[in-house]
């Protein structure tokens, strides 16, 4: 049976979705944040008991299927990220929220030098410095994202 938690969970990652789909104008698109990436940290972070790395892999799944990318390209990089984060949260938790705003912004960094270099190897596509708009602006959101869902976390109860 599906506890309360995990549905409020699935509700935010639900949001992140709709977030990284819903359209934008041409000029904002290269400066989308990895809002479902995002999500998946802060909650591998502040419950690493209810957010894995089958979690990560399923919504990266999810990901690469409404998105027409190659199946498994997100799925991969969204899973190694989860890893390293989750792998390594009490560590993470202890530094300030500026601190771990750097530290995800290097995640953020890994996550597209990984995606990038899959796309480049199935599709062959060349790296455009574009490329890496989001890492700055997912870097600069975290703070915003992480009081917001601090705030849900703890308005439901989540544990």
């Amino acid at each position: 049976m599906i506890s309360r938690y995990s549905l409020l969970i699935a509700l935010s990652i639900f949001l992140a979705l709709v977030m990284a789909l819903m359209p934008l104008p041409f000029s904002f698109e290269p400066f989308r944040p990895d809002w479902v990436l995002l999500v998946l940290m802060y909650w591998s972070l502040a419950v690493p008991h209810r957010i894995n790395i089958g979690t990560a892999w399923v919504v990266g799944l999810l990901i690469d299927l409404a998105s027409g990318s190659p199946l498994g390209v997100n799925s991969l990089t969204y899973s190694i990220c989860i890893f390293v984060t989750a792998s390594n949260f009490q560590k993470i938790r202890n530094f300030s929220l500026w601190q771990q705003s750097l530290l995800i912004g290097l995640f953020l960094t890994l996550y597209h030098l990984m995606q990038f270099w899959l796309n480049h190897f199935l599709l062959g596509v060349y790296f455009n410095p574009q490329y890496l708009w989001p890492v700055l602006t997912g870097t600069l959101s975290w703070v915003w994202l992480f009081l917001l869902l601090r705030k849900y976390r703890r308005h439901f109860r989540i544990r």
